[in-house]
């Protein structure tokens, strides 16, 4: 016979898949474009009934939430850049334009959905922001011979301009609106980081 603590363990662990296979099909739906999909259709996706996806969510505010916070845990080494600071500077460059191009294309569909969200949802905006700042300072590191050679008063204005240059919003303008190919995007971002970025010492 089945005791009852087993049926239990075997009800909690059905409930934990079954929540995870929603958020799998969550984030399926974010992929194809679909930023804001209904519940219904979140449950139709993942096979789990309209019933249950309620049962296991409060609502799809915090389904998201999830969904967007698992992914980026994900993709998180991606936001990690290899020999930080070191090489020449055509290789930083390259290095830094290499890894944001890859983080663009590995996480655009879920950031989208992220920035519709963010404006309501205070944790997926704080989470935004954390993102953006550690990025901000990688780059800082990266570039910090460079940057060591301009007055202090300058070195905000170029980090904001690299920054810039070197973001997702850019390069979703550049793969969307101006339609480049992924490899003419980042020949624009490398060149235009390339004619920021004073020489180093």
């Amino acid at each position: 016979m089945t005791s009852p603590s087993s049926e239990l363990d075997g009800r909690r662990a059905r409930r934990g898949r079954n929540r995870e296979t929603v958020v799998d099909a969550l984030l399926e739906l974010f992929r194809e474009g679909e930023l804001n999909p209904s519940v219904a259709a979140v449950a139709e996706r993942s096979g789990v009934s309209l019933r249950s996806v309620f049962r296991y969510f409060d609502d799809l505010d915090e389904m998201g939430r999830i969904a967007i916070q698992r992914h980026l845990d994900e993709v998180g080494h991606l936001f990690d850049l290899p020999k930080l600071g070191q090489g020449t500077r055509s290789e930083r460059i390259d290095a830094l334009v290499a890894q944001r191009s890859a983080l663009y294309e590995r996480v655009a569909p879920v950031v989208r959905a992220a920035m519709l969200r963010a404006p309501f949802q205070p944790v997926i905006s704080e989470g935004l922001v954390a993102r953006r700042a550690l990025l901000r300072e990688q780059l800082r590191q990266q570039f910090a011979p460079e940057l060591a050679t301009l007055a202090e008063d300058e070195v905000p204005l170029v980090v904001s301009g690299a920054d810039a240059l070197a973001s997702f919003e850019a390069m979703e303008l550049l793969r969307l609106d101006q339609k480049l190919t992924t490899a003419r995007a980042v020949a624009v971002v490398r060149t235009s980081l390339d004619r920021l970025l004073p020489e180093g010492e």
